[in-house]
């Protein structure tokens, strides 16, 4: 059995929840290799709408920066930054609509940093989604060690001054969380 990145988390279920409409500016923290939420973002806030795309990895950054190339998403900038660095990105504080994790937050050491530095791009009412693995599936996923429950999430989002607004499943193996600046 196979899957597209599209079958196991609709980036659109989550875009129609947090209201992702034109002329927005989002950033896509630790937007990996296929900008699964980057490209789609970018159709969504259009011409008028900036998408951010922040990776740590310079190679998986230039496979972005290519395809920004290549299929013309002039909306799009790519960002080389370390998201557990709160301030180490070029983007004014209070000015972004969204931010995005997606599949990362198992990845990094200092969790509770890279949500602060969200909490700090986005404006005020602003969302921060968080989208991780629930479950396995084959080889695909963390190990059960790694997984971070959304209990935890809460609790390190909290901290940092955002609230839980909602909730959804975007796929059988993820949960998604979504968070307010308050």
């Amino acid at each position: 059995m196979t899957h597209s990145g599209q079958a196991l988390i609709d980036p659109y279920i989550i875009f129609k929840k947090i209201a992702l409409a034109p002329g927005m500016r989002v950033a896509d923290l630790g937007c990996g290799r296929t900008g699964h939420f980057v490209f789609p973002a970018s159709k969504v806030v259009g011409e008028a709408g900036i998408v951010y795309a922040i990776e740590i990895v310079k190679e998986i950054l230039e496979n972005i920066k290519s395809r920004v190339r290549s299929e013309g998403y002039d909306n799009v900038q790519s960002i080389w930054a370390d998201i557990e660095v709160p301030h180490s990105m070029p983007i004014p504080s209070g000015s972004l609509d969204s931010c995005f994790f997606v599949n990362v937050l198992f990845l990094l050491k200092d969790k509770a940093a890279a949500l602060r530095g969200a909490a700090q791009l986005v404006k005020q009412g602003g969302s921060v989604v968080v989208v991780d693995w629930a479950r396995k599936l084959g080889p695909l996923g963390p190990t059960a060690e790694l997984m971070v429950q959304p209990e935890t999430v809460i609790q390190l989002a909290a901290a940092v001054g955002l609230s839980l607004a909602d909730q959804c499943p975007p796929g059988e193996y993820h949960y998604c969380l979504i968070f307010q600046k308050k």
